[in-house]
């Protein structure tokens, strides 16, 4: 047995002197970026204190609420589990190839029992019976001349780097849309808390009329509008909470639970946004999971192509055995009955009718088509940044001005009701007060929670905390 194993190390160790590796060397594709985005330029944010932490990004919003949320993600959000399960089929298929690197030996054993007829002198048949037994080693190693093996392994490598940007990338996705649906639930329990003041305002504002008219300062009308303008805002007042509900179930399929076993307590929400900084267009290249996983697609493909042409070159194997025969078992582990063989097999492929020309073909032009879905998501992850931050522009200028709009619309309420009072305006001026006091509010509190998720899709597009090394 160490006659096979020297032979096949002094074989496989000459062969490997004058190994090489076909195929195109990996470079990535090159994209020419600009210094900047164009949309940063005079936006001013307004909280320059705060940053993103590089894990959990979710913290910048200082809501121990989210920051339970969130922390569920990793441990019971499905989709995050079938991507952290794919990483590990992508891991288990780079063990694979790199298995072939070493050489593969099967142990083996039987016994046969072999019955042949034959003719005695005097004419009448008979039987002869024989026994061989056989146990024994056998192997093959294929030397990578010419980098197949190799090429193959760096593929792998590359998918499975791929597959973790992925898992990152369906991470990210899921944490931006829980923190999301959270700012949606929290506008939604603000909007509750503005229905619900408005509400009482009109029922104060029905009494007040009611008084009015029982002493005969005020019309009948002025009841009936009074009880039409309640009666509207308490039919929203009911309403509201159907949306809560929904975006609550959302909430409890992203961090794994079931609806009917998950709920979140209602409380005030945030009225500040904080910053995000943008950064520079270069870091996406690092900062986003789709774009780090289509590089490496690009990676692997290029790899595929040294597979493809290592196909024109023939293929070493070294191959041995070592056995030992014999008629009874007792007698089988000697030296007389040892047989042992070792040498190389080369193997070389004449004629395939273009065979490998087209599949090398194939594998240039699959690794074209990832360069140029590299280069599209580059493209569409600076677009989002630019979107993002002119969003976050210009709702940050609104919400100034929305802000503004309230405090006057509070005002003028105030004044018409007093003016209703004193008799010198219609009831129809206090329900038009009302109206555009409740406007306001729910623009205000549309345009904040705009800003929130803006604030994420920011973060999202900038690639959360994730980083690839």
């Amino acid at each position: 047995m160490m006659r096979i194993v020297r032979g096949v190390l002094v074989s496989a160790s000459c062969a490997l002197l004058a190994a090489c590796a076909v195929g195109p060397r990996y470079e990535r594709p090159t994209i020419d970026l600009s210094a900047a985005y164009k949309e940063q330029d005079g936006w001013k944010p307004s909280e320059p204190n705060d940053a993103i932490d590089r894990g959990k990004w979710w913290e910048i919003y200082h809501d121990d609420v989210l920051n339970g949320l969130e922390d569920q993600i990793n441990i019971s959000n499905q989709t995050v589990l079938a991507a952290a399960a794919a990483v590990e089929e992508s891991r288990a298929l780079l063990r694979q190839a790199q298995s072939s690197f070493f050489p593969q030996a099967t142990l083996n054993a039987s016994r046969t029992r072999t019955v042949t007829g034959y003719t005695r002198p005097d004419g009448t048949g008979a039987t002869r019976t024989s026994t061989v037994n056989d146990l024994g080693v056998s192997g093959s190693w294929e030397i990578d001349l010419w980098g197949r093996i190799r090429r193959q392994t760096e593929s792998d490598r590359a998918s499975l780097q791929g597959s973790e940007a992925a898992l990152a990338g369906a991470r990210l996705a899921a944490q931006g849309a829980l923190a999301t649906a959270y700012f949606k639930l929290r506008a939604q329990d603000q909007l509750q808390v503005i229905l619900n003041d408005i509400v009482a305002a009109e029922q104060q504002s029905l009494k007040i009329t009611e008084n009015r008219y029982r002493v005969g300062v005020a019309a009948k009308a002025d009841v009936v509008s009074a009880q039409t303008q309640l009666l509207t805002s308490q039919s929203q007042q009911v309403n509201a909470p159907l949306q809560r509900a929904l975006l609550e179930h959302s909430i409890a399929v992203l961090v794994g639970q079931q609806p009917a076993n998950f709920s979140i307590t209602s409380t005030a929400m945030r009225s500040d946004v904080p910053t995000v900084p943008a950064g520079v267009p270069s870091t996406l290249l690092e900062r986003r999971p789709d774009v780090a996983q289509s590089e490496r697609q690009v990676a692997s493909a290029n790899a595929q192509i040294g597979v493809a042409i290592a196909a024109f070159f023939p293929t070493l194997d070294i191959t041995g055995s070592d056995d030992y025969r014999a008629d009874t078992i007792s007698r089988l582990i000697r030296t007389a009955n040892n047989v042992w063989s070792v040498g190389p097999a080369l193997a070389l492929s004449v004629f395939d009718a273009g065979l490998r020309r087209a599949q090398v073909a194939q594998a240039r032009a699959f690794h074209d088509q990832t360069v140029d879905n590299y280069r599209q998501t580059v493209l569409e992850a600076l677009q989002q940044v630019e979107d993002d931050i002119t969003t976050l522009r210009v709702l940050e200028q609104q919400a100034v001005i929305e802000e503004a709009a309230v405090k006057a619309a509070r005002e003028a309420e105030t004044l018409t009701l007093n003016q209703y009072k004193a008799g010198t305006v219609p009831y129809s001026s206090v329900i038009t007060a009302q109206t555009t006091r409740l406007n306001a509010e729910e623009t205000a509190l549309s345009v904040l929670s705009s800003r929130l998720q803006a604030s994420v899709a920011m973060i999202q597009a900038l690639g959360g905390g994730w980083h690839y090394p």
